[in-house]
């Protein structure tokens, strides 16, 4: 199993594009290990100032659960009011809700964002509403393992069309609709393809394309003052990885071994890289791809890396979970 930025096993793409629905959002701060104590406390402990997006409305798609969930409940916490998509209308009222509870402002819409239509339909929607759209999360994704000589051509479409097609739809549809006329920050979601990706050949595939597909962005929205960055995270410990078949549970807790900081990311470390690109911080910064993934790819079995204890989370995510197989 390769490095994945999305959980496996189903397209975390859309939904049905009847269920539509508002709420209001937020954040907290997170344990690993200790998460539901933390939730009951606090709101998200980002390291951003508060307020930092205030007045902006910020769209996270895949916000159901995993690493959507948690950027939106960040930006939230900043201030902005978001816009929530995924496939389950069940999963993002969820969201929605613990958002509202945290203090911050939000609504959601389920689609599918590989039907062009329902993605079209529901950003102009959200622009008759809103006006501007500042942000865009293109998080949504999914996959399932397989070795190239086993994927059929409807599995590995299914995943290119969610990875990559969903996003771009995304992507133009804002663009077109908003950001042309007002500007704004795209994020798009890749993953740890540095050196291919065995057994995920078709999400490597499409991740990749993602990577240039942004770089391509970067270049032709620039005049409208849009940036277009990407995020390639490596093995993250989120509720994805309880998707994939319990056979490859031992694989799974073995993971960290393969990275030179013994550890698996955490949530808001991949969020925190995404709010910082989305951030008036990085204002200069376009076009490029931030890898997440503790070093992973990096060394060789002639020169393996230390057994420690050395490196410490950032745990910032007051409503994280860790999956269930790695407790």
């Amino acid at each position: 199993m390769a490095a994945s930025a999305s959980p496996a096993a189903e397209p975390g793409a859309g939904g049905t594009a009847e269920r539509r629905g508002r709420a209001a959002a937020a954040g907290g701060a997170p344990t690993v290990g200790s998460a539901v104590k933390a939730a009951a406390a606090g709101r998200y402990r980002s390291v951003f100032r508060p307020g930092l997006f205030g007045g902006q409305v910020h769209w996270v798609t895949g916000a159901g659960s995993g690493i959507g969930r948690c950027v939106a409940h960040e930006l939230a916490s900043l201030g902005a009011h978001l816009i929530l998509s995924g496939r389950s209308a069940e999963r993002l009222e969820q969201v929605a809700a613990e958002i509202s509870a945290d203090g911050g402002s939000g609504e959601f819409v389920a689609f599918d964002i590989r039907d062009e239509d329902a993605v079209r339909a529901a950003v102009a929607q959200a622009v008759q509403r809103h006006g501007a759209i500042h942000g865009l999360v293109n998080n949504a994704g999914g996959q399932f393992p397989a070795p190239l000589a086993t994927i059929s051509r409807k599995g590995f479409d299914a995943v290119v069309a969610t990875n990559l097609s969903g996003g771009f739809l995304m992507m133009r549809e804002l663009f077109v609709q908003s950001m042309q006329q007002h500007g704004g920050a795209i994020v798009n979601m890749t993953a740890d393809f540095r050196n291919g990706m065995p057994g995920m050949g078709h999400s490597g595939a499409a991740r990749a394309g993602m990577a240039n597909l942004t770089q391509t962005a970067a270049f032709e929205w620039a005049h409208a003052g849009v940036r277009v960055n990407a995020v390639a995270p490596g093995w993250v410990a989120s509720s994805g990885m309880d998707r994939y078949p319990p056979a490859l549970a031992p694989l799974i807790r073995g993971l960290k071994q393969h990275v030179p900081l013994r550890r698996l990311a955490t949530e808001a470390e991949v969020s925190a890289a995404i709010v910082f690109l989305l951030s008036p911080a990085a204002a200069f910064i376009t076009g490029a791809l931030l890898p997440i993934d503790g070093g992973a790819p990096l060394g060789s079995a002639a020169f393996p890396s230390a057994d420690h204890e050395r490196s410490q989370p950032f745990e910032a995510f007051h409503r994280a979970q860790p999956p269930q197989v790695l407790r």
